[in-house]
C-alpha cells in the first residue's frame, strides 16, 4: 500500500489503511469499533479516472467523463456492500444546512439528479443508505449516535467551521432524534493542516475569537495529548499578514464545547496536502483535481 506522510502522534497512527480489490481506502478504528456503521474515507487509488482526476474522482463537476465517476462509485460500494442506488450526496456551499435523509432520497447526488441546494450536512437513521460527502482540503465530520442509531456527516471547511457545523449539527441530531452528546462518537478526517494552510488576517481574527473563547478546552485538549502541532488554533504565517490555521483543532475545539466528551472523538492524523499523490489536495494541485468523499452508512440488522 501507499506509504502516508503522517502527522505525529504520541500513541501512533490514528487512521488505518485499506485495501480491497485495488481500492485503498482510510477508516477510523473507534467509529469501527462501535459495531453499528461501515464507514470510509476515498483515496485517490484504485479507480479509472484519468489525468487530473486519476483515479478514484467521485465528483461529475471535475471534468470527468461520467461513466467513470460511476464505475468509482461502483468500486465504493462493493468495499462497502452497498450499491450505489442506496447512496445519498451532500450539495455543498460552505453552508451550515442540514439535511434529513429518508429512503425517499436513495440514489440523489449519485445516479439520480439532486433536487436540493446548499446542503454540507446530511443525518438519518435509516439502515442501509450511505451519507456521501465531498472533500479535497475541508474536514469531513463523522457523528455516530450509539443510543438513538443514528448518524451525521458534515463538510466543514473554515467558512462552515466559523459558523460551527459541527455543534450544528450536534444541535439537529437532538432535535431530529433526541441524541444526547454524551452519547455520540466523532471523527474529523482528513484534511489540510496547520502547516499548510495559510489564510489571510481576517480569516484569522475569526478563529482567533474561537480561540480566546475557549481556553479552557484547549488546555483540557492539550493536557489529553490527542493532537500535535501547535496548540494554537491560529498562529502567525511565513509573512507578514498571513496566519496558519488549524482546522483539526478548531473543529475539536466545536465538538467538545457541543457536550461530545473528548474520549470519544478521533481526530486524523493525514494532511491532504502533505499527501497530493494519495488524496486530492486542492492547494497542492492549484485546483487541478478531482474529489475525494466521506462515507458512512448505518448497518443493517
Amino acid at each position: 500500500m501507499y506509504h502516508i506522510i503522517r502527522m505525529p502522534r504520541k500513541n501512533g497512527a490514528v487512521m488505518k489503511q485499506n485495501s480491497l480489490d485495488g481500492v485503498e481506502y482510510l477508516t477510523f478504528p473507534m467509529l469501527t469499533e462501535t459495531g453499528m456503521v461501515k464507514h470510509l474515507f476515498t483515496t485517490r487509488l484504485g479507480g479509472v479516472s484519468k489525468g487530473d482526476c486519476a483515479t478514484m474522482n467521485l465528483s461529475f463537476q471535475r471534468g470527468d467523463n461520467p461513466e467513470h465517476v460511476l464505475e468509482n462509485y461502483r468500486r465504493i460500494g462493493n468495499v462497502l456492500g452497498v450499491d450505489r442506488e442506496r447512496m445519498v450526496a451532500s450539495k455543498q456551499t460552505h453552508t451550515t444546512n442540514i439535511r434529513l435523509v429518508t429512503r425517499e432520497d436513495m440514489g440523489k447526488g449519485v445516479v439520480r439528479p439532486l433536487d436540493y441546494e446548499d446542503i454540507d450536512g446530511l443525518i438519518t437513521m435509516e439502515q442501509g443508505i450511505a451519507l456521501v460527502t465531498s472533500y479535497a482540503d475541508c474536514v469531513p465530520l463523522y457523528f455516530v449516535d450509539t443510543k438513538q442509531k443514528a448518524i451525521g456527516l458534515a463538510h466543514s471547511g473554515w467558512r462552515g467551521t466559523v459558523q460551527q457545523m459541527g455543534a450544528c449539527m450536534v444541535k439537529e441530531m437532538r432535535r431530529q432524534f433526541g441524541t444526547e452528546p454524551e452519547n455520540l462518537y466523532a471523527a474529523i478526517g482528513p484534511s489540510i493542516c496547520q502547516e499548510c494552510y495559510e489564510v489571510s488576517e481576517d480569516v484569522a481574527l475569526e478563529f482567533q475569537k474561537l480561540e480566546q473563547e475557549n481556553q479552557s478546552i484547549l488546555t483540557e485538549i492539550s493536557e489529553s495529548g490527542c493532537l500535535g502541532g501547535s496548540g494554537s488554533i491560529i498562529i502567525p504565517g511565513r509573512e507578514p499578514g498571513k496566519y496558519q490555521l488549524d482546522l483539526w483543532l478548531a473543529n475539536l475545539v466545536i465538538l467538545v464545547k457541543a457536550g461530545i466528551p473528548l474520549e470519544r472523538i478521533s481526530v486524523t492524523d493525514i494532511c491532504t496536502c502533505h499527501n497530493p499523490e494519495y488524496l486530492f489536495s486542492h492547494r497542492a494541485s492549484k485546483g487541478k483535481r478531482g474529489n475525494l468523499c466521506a462515507f458512512l452508512m448505518l448497518n443493517e440488522s
